[in-house]
């Protein structure tokens, strides 16, 4: 997984930086017009923003603000209030993955089509459905991850 992330990221951010420096170049440069570049742009930036934020996610790496922890003093207590942070984002993301299958299904049911190329925006739409899935799904792997020390901790305390 972390060489699917690392490949598919890398392309990605490549990409949208080619195309866009192709276009500065034509447009300020040469002042030619490229029709249909910004629709092209869509899809890869959509995709690099959705897998960005999964592999953040996956490596639990996203940006936190751990105001607490400078507060409590012991391990178990920073632990315990990781655990409801983690509940609390298992909860959101599943509740936007909600509205995104919502989303989801009307993109498909619908079939947009871009209006300068007439390539499907399903292709980018799909990856707000998609990124939220995979979110929720790490944001439920460090749930139980953070649950099982928690527990763990318990029952070491109580049998001591």
């Amino acid at each position: 997984m972390e060489r699917f992330f690392k490949y598919t990221l890398t392309i990605l951010v490549s990409t949208v930086a080619a195309m866009e420096f192709y276009q500065v170049i034509m447009r300020y440069i040469l002042e030619i017009p490229v029709m249909g570049l910004e629709e092209l742009l869509v899809y890869p930036t959509l995709w690099l923003y959705f897998l960005g934020s999964v592999n953040a996610s996956r490596e639990d790496t996203q940006i936190k603000a751990n105001v607490l922890d400078v507060f409590l003093k012991t391990d178990r207590a920073k632990l315990k209030v990781r655990v409801v942070a983690d509940f609390m984002s298992v909860v959101v993301s599943a509740w936007l993955t909600y509205w995104a299958w919502d989303y989801f299904r009307y993109a498909l049911r619908v079939w947009k089509e871009s209006p300068t190329l007439y390539i499907p925006t399903f292709y980018a739409e799909c990856a707000v459905f998609i990124g939220l899935v995979a979110m929720t799904i790490f944001a439920l792997k460090y749930l139980i991850k953070h649950g099982r020390q928690l527990f763990a901790g318990n029952r070491t305390e109580q049998g001591a």
